[in-house]
């Protein structure tokens, strides 16, 4: 129950950097924010284990930036689609 909470609160912290890394406004909702960042989370972590950086002596650097570039990737996609499928009223 506790790694659910901490993989939704990475995600959402994530997101949230997500989105302030892309320029503009992404109108999506705190939820979709939260679940693009555990996505970008999950494949960062992915693709730093495929090639072999996932667990290192120090800090994982290079799978924290995957996470981020991910996460800021599922953003930069979804984002619009979103606001074309959600107009504001």
């Amino acid at each position: 129950m506790f790694q659910l909470l901490w993989i939704l609160l990475i995600g959402f912290v994530l997101g949230v950097i997500a989105k302030l890394i892309l320029r503009g406004p992404q109108s999506i909702p705190w939820w979709l924010t939260m679940l693009l960042g555990a996505g970008g989370a999950l494949l960062g972590n992915a693709v730093s284990g495929w090639i072999g950086v996932r667990h290192t002596s120090g800090v994982d650097w290079i799978r924290h930036f995957l996470q981020i570039g991910f996460a800021v990737a599922l953003v930069a996609f979804v984002a619009p689609a979103w606001a074309r499928s959600h107009p504001r009223r």
